[in-house]
């Protein structure tokens, strides 16, 4: 597949598309008033909020644990768990939580089990798979690196209502990232420590529990315990993982599902004109980006990655993978109210700088992209086909999400085709937060002197309370960022739902809160 050259990529994607075409049929129109059926892209690797780390995983939280802060029905902040918070000097935190509340199966939820989780959350044997800003309680580095007992962090409860958080530098929107802090039921935890998330040892306080869980499927049901139950409309949701983007798209034409994630990128006008109005497109923080391995010494330049950058035709990859329907980019923070400048494509330059580092048609740059199969991999032949116009001589490795994923942690990588959605977060600061220190995005081994500096405008930013002078930090961490360029931005894409007529959700956000959906 390496050899394809981007008339091949875009005929297999056409292929594909008649495929979706052909199959497509009248679907099962006889599904229960009150089961919502939802396909999703992959399995989560965990239903433990403090193990998982895929994007699915993140999403089924939504639906099964509550946070301590919450999400509002357009994105914003609300209360959760807890009713109200508070702050003098932004680190010293105190949360009060609602009166009476209670886990799924009917025991008290206290702010001892707030305490209990955050303990656990920083134990090197149970901890976050990604802390961010947790790191900033008092002890919780020193925790997580096993130097600390985790039950001496500065996370207290002063009575069963209150907790409080201790940090040690100042973090002016704590509260909006305790929005996916989710308690967790210590009683429940310590009875099956290796099995509480199977479903029959279940028990949550989100407004759905786990019913079941086989491979490839889940069933939720609404809890009655949760506080806001008077308003989750829907009973029951059957979750299935359809791994294939073309395959989800027929399937939900065929009838099979009400609701289902990332249709194929490469197919939005097809689906436009096949599905109307049941495809729906969001503003979303999402991000498509070539991650770097800097430690390759053919990669440590960053006067080669920003030639590599600079050989990209973005404008070609969005309109022909993307529908012209994404926004290309060169930065990471998405520029609002901003007059719009297109990203340089600049082959010449390039060639200059690649030359610089020693690169020529003689002695060329050799580089391997991984990159998912299915729709990813015909734009990573897109992209090799570009470098190639500036001598750089490459080949693609296209293998399942889980291996990708485990193979850049590795350091197995030259580049890694990549993308990551932010979800609801639509504050545009999380975009830069997941390349910060310690973010779910920092695998790029990229050091030195622009690393250090990064760092401490990040720092920075993270202690600043008002909004808009924290987002002036961003912006000025970016220009480190984007000048050693340890990832090459290509595209802001939007985010595609595929949503039934008999599924009402609100054209403000993603439908990513399934408590506040309801069916026809």
């Amino acid at each position: 597949m390496a050899g394809l050259t981007r008339r091949q990529a875009m005929a297999s994607g056409t292929a594909g598309l008649a495929a979706v075409s052909l199959s497509a049929c009248a679907g099962d129109e006889s599904a229960p008033e009150d089961l919502l059926r939802v396909a999703i892209e992959t399995e989560p690797d965990s239903l433990d909020p403090l193990r998982g780390q895929f994007a699915s995983a993140a999403l089924l939280y939504k639906q099964l644990h509550a946070p301590l802060t919450e999400y509002s029905p357009s994105g914003g902040l609300a209360p959760g768990l807890a009713l109200t918070w508070r702050s003098e000097d932004a680190r010293s935190w105190r949360f009060t939580l609602r009166p009476d509340l209670a886990w799924s199966d009917g025991a008290p939820l206290t702010a001892e089990d707030v305490v209990w989780t955050a303990r656990r959350a920083v134990d090197p044997t149970t901890g976050f798979a990604d802390l961010g800003d947790f790191f900033a309680v008092i002890g919780a580095r020193e925790a997580l690196a096993g130097e600390r007992d985790p039950d001496t962090i500065a996370v207290t409860a002063p009575d069963p209502r209150t907790v409080v958080f201790e940090l040690d530098r100042p973090v002016g929107n704590f509260p909006v990232l305790m929005r996916e802090f989710y308690p967790l039921p210590r009683h429940a935890v310590e009875a099956h420590p290796d099995s509480w998330t199977r479903p029959e040892h279940w028990v949550s306080a989100g407004p759905y529990v786990l019913a079941s869980h086989e491979a490839m499927s889940l069933e939720l049901r609404k809890n009655p315990y949760f506080p806001a139950t008077d308003s989750v409309a829907i009973q029951t949701i059957a979750v299935d993982v359809v791994d294939t983007p073309a395959t989800r798209a027929r399937r939900f034409r065929a009838g099979d599902y009400d609701l289902a994630e990332r249709p194929p990128s490469d197919q939005i006008g097809f689906l436009r004109e096949t599905v109307g109005d049941e495809l729906k497109a969001y503003p979303a923080p999402t991000l498509t980006y070539l991650k770097i391995n800097c430690a390759q010494p053919y990669l440590s330049d960053p006067g080669v990655r920003r030639a590599l950058s600079l050989g990209l035709d973005r404008a070609f990859l969005n309109t022909h993978f993307f529908n012209g329907e994404a926004q290309t980019t060169d930065v990471v923070i998405p520029r609002q109210g901003e007059a719009r400048i297109e990203p340089r494509h600049d082959a010449e330059a390039a060639r200059a700088l690649l030359a610089d580092a020693g690169y020529t048609d003689a002695s060329p740059l050799r580089v391997t992209i991984r990159a998912s199969a299915g729709d990813r991999d015909r734009l990573a032949i897109a992209i090799l086909d570009d470098w190639a116009r500036i001598g750089v001589q490459g080949e693609l490795l296209a293998s399942y999400p889980l291996d990708l994923y485990q193979a850049v942690d590795a350091g197995d990588f030259d580049i890694a085709l990549a993308r990551f959605d932010r979800g609801l977060k639509t504050d545009p600061d999380f975009m830069l937060q997941p390349f910060s220190r310690n973010g779910f995005a920092d695998n790029t081994n990229w050091s030195g002197p622009a690393r250090d500096e990064f760092d401490a405008i990040m720092a920075d930013a993270f202690a600043v309370m008002d909004a808009e002078a924290r987002a002036a930090h961003f912006r000025r961490a970016e220009v480190v960022f984007l000048s050693a360029m340890p990832n090459i931005p290509l595209l802001h894409e939007r985010a595609y739902w595929l949503v039934s007529d008999r599924t009402r959700t609100s054209a403000e956000i993603q439908p990513q809160l399934w408590r506040d959906l309801s069916l026809r």
